[in-house]
């Protein structure tokens, strides 16, 4: 089980539907992450939960809890999981507002980014953000992505038009810092 002095990390499974479900439909939440602000069903969560994430055999799925409190607070997954070019995209939300701001992203991140160097001895990873998360840009800089493309003008939010960052760090660059 991956888990740091704050944090612990576990499989997703279908009891922690309702959970994500809350985070999905929380439009605060999903503003910088998600690339529709559409609601939706319980069902159409139930069926996302069970099929993509769950159903998925290139994904591995880990609700984070607070390790005082056990309290899910939120998701980090590594998707596109090509074991023979030993690459994969991350995937992170903090779906609970009150752990935002804490640290609490940075440390997820860097643990499953352990995770995937040193146990599964992937040699890349990439992400994708977007241009208006610029916490989230430094976040990811100061872990060792770079930027590696952009897709203009891609997502609108709030009359305004925002790229899509692509960034990617490889194990080297990874286990430098």
């Amino acid at each position: 089980m991956l888990s740091t002095d704050r944090l612990r990390f576990r499989k997703m499974v279908n009891e922690d539907v309702d959970i994500y479900h809350k985070w999905r439909n929380d439009l605060e939440v999903m503003f910088s992450t998600s690339p529709s602000l559409d609601l939706y069903s319980f069902e159409e969560t139930k069926h996302f939960v069970e099929n993509i994430i769950l159903g998925s055999s290139n994904s591995k799925s880990y609700i984070i809890e607070d390790i005082e409190t056990n309290k899910p607070i939120g998701i980090t997954s590594l998707v596109n999981i090509d074991v023979k070019n030993q690459n994969a995209e991350v995937i992170i939300d903090i779906g609970e507002k009150d752990y935002w701001g804490k640290g609490l992203g940075t440390e997820a991140l860097k643990t499953i980014l352990d995770y995937a160097f040193l146990e599964l001895n992937l040699h890349r990873i990439s992400l994708r953000v977007y241009s208006l998360n610029p916490k989230a840009i430094h976040i990811y800089t100061k872990l060792g992505f770079k930027q590696e493309g952009v897709s203009r003008q891609c997502l609108y939010r709030n009359g305004e038009w925002h790229d899509i960052i692509h960034m990617g760090i490889l194990k080297d660059e990874y286990l430098e810092k």
